[in-house]
């Protein structure tokens, strides 16, 4: 398995996040299984580079300034440090502003050996007037409690996809926002089966200054400024 996390001036979130994926690697359903942990320094001008490697973390460092390249980027630097057949990786995504829960990996890997070519999980937010907002809107779809959602939502925080299909799918597109979505859409184009749960959410900042134009910072933001529904 391989994780990939892009970062762009995230020295001060950077150590929880990999803090919370280390443990998620020692699950004891992962056993006997490599873990890479690969971080996209995007032009990067603090020390987001030497946290990661400090941490254990595979750095790559460029002047991306776009999160569909950098999280491209990083794929391609585990799938090459990895040198494992496509059919062989399974390529986990989130952000440098994100906790993700211990068994994250292992759910994960465990829909993978059921089939699925891809996991497209949920994001919870700690507390705040926006979160309260966005919350509204995000959970309205949600069923009944013991009923499956299949929910509508698409987060790079919580992604995760089989290389076969990655490459299929043509990857991530070098877009400055919503390059997740694209990703999912593609993947869905191309008839890979997709899986849309909210087991296992990835607890994600809720800060209102984004680092991408069009991302989730400006729906929080738009949110509150008392602006959107969710």
């Amino acid at each position: 398995m391989a994780v990939v996390v892009p970062a762009r001036n995230e020295e001060a979130l950077l150590p929880a996040a990999l803090d919370a994926l280390a443990a998620a690697s020692r699950h004891p359903l992962l056993a006997g299984l490599r873990v890479l942990t690969v971080v996209v320094a995007d032009s990067c001008h603090d020390r987001t580079a030497a946290v990661a490697r400090r941490a254990g973390a595979l750095v790559v460092e460029g002047d991306y300034r776009n999160p569909g390249r950098a999280r491209a980027a990083g794929t391609d630097r585990a799938l090459a440090e990895l040198g494992a057949p496509a059919g062989g990786i399974w390529i986990a995504a989130t952000d440098a502003d994100s906790v993700v829960p211990p068994d994250w990996l292992a759910h994960q890997r465990a829909r993978a050996h059921e089939g699925w070519a891809a996991v497209v999980g949920t994001v919870v937010l700690p507390p705040s007037a926006a979160a309260e907002r966005h919350a509204r809107g995000y959970e309205a779809g949600r069923p009944p409690a013991g009923t499956p959602w299949r929910h509508p939502h698409v987060h790079g925080a919580n992604l995760g996809v089989a290389a076969y299909a990655y490459r299929d799918a043509g990857g991530f597109p070098p877009l400055g926002a919503g390059e997740d979505r694209a990703l999912v859409a593609a993947l869905e184009g191309r008839g890979h089966r997709v899986l849309r749960t909210a087991d296992s959410p990835v607890l994600t900042s809720a800060r209102l200054r984004a680092r991408a134009r069009g991302g989730f910072g400006d729906h929080l933001a738009a949110l509150a400024a008392g602006q959107g529904a969710g």
